[in-house]
């Protein structure tokens, strides 16, 4: 009973390692879609698509593996949290993986295309920081940090920000109409940031399910307290 217990929490160990991977591959697809875009790089798109090859493949191994233990344990609460989260966090890791490679196929069919040097410079910004929520969600998940996952909404605003004004600058490319077809697909190039951005806080209310037993989405107002540490939400 005791060396099926240890097998499991080594599996566990083994599919978080796997996810602090994901993340990484994840952040630098992302990183790398964005650069193709703003280089006008072929070549790089195209690392987009393997990275996204593999990213699926990750996610169906962590899928089939935890199904397996499922199958054949029964996790305690806080294990079966972590399973959750696991599985919920490689999900949207996933997701971010097609997020890139949506952008890489935006690079590449306006590669010919004008660009506006301020929209890239808006996208720049919006990609650096969803990156940058990207690493602090999966360093919250590593560090069981709950103070560090709630600073995610925080770091949202400015691509929340940036995403609402797009349609103004794509506006002001109307005059030009092969400038204007490129802003509009820039427009498709924001939301996935701000998507990106969206997924990476979600990544932290697993966190804070994961530690606290309770899942509350971060920007839910009929609950604006949030939790002071590892346990039970403040009174009003």
């Amino acid at each position: 009973m005791l060396e099926t217990r240890k097998r499991f929490h080594d599996e566990l160990a083994a599919l978080e390692s796997e996810i602090l991977g994901l993340g990484e591959r994840a952040e630098r697809a992302l990183t790398q879609s964005v650069e193709a875009l703003l280089r006008k790089d072929s070549a790089g798109a195209e690392a987009v698509i393997a990275g996204d090859d593999a990213l699926d493949a990750t996610y169906l191994d962590v899928e089939r593996r935890i199904l397996g233990l499922l199958a054949t344990q029964t996790p305690v609460a806080s294990d079966l949290r972590l399973v959750s989260a696991i599985m919920d966090i490689t999900l949207l890791l996933e997701r971010v993986g097609h997020m890139a490679r949506n952008i890489e196929k935006v690079a590449v069919v306006t590669m010919e295309l004008p660009a506006s040097e301020t929209v890239l410079s808006h996208l720049e910004e919006m990609a650096d920081v969803a990156a940058s929520m990207l690493r602090t969600a999966i360093d919250a998940f590593a560090r069981r940090d709950v103070e560090l996952a709630q600073q995610l909404p925080k770091m949202d605003d400015p691509i929340d920000a940036l995403n609402r004004n797009m349609y103004r600058e794509v506006a002001a490319l109307a005059s030009d109409s092969q400038m204007l077809e490129w802003g509009l697909r820039m427009n498709v190039v924001s939301r996935q940031l701000e998507r990106v951005g969206d997924h990476a806080v979600d990544i932290g209310e697993q966190v804070a399910f994961l530690l606290t037993g309770e899942f509350r989405e971060f920007t839910d107002a009929s609950h604006p307290d949030v939790w002071p540490e590892q346990g039970a939400p403040r009174s009003p």
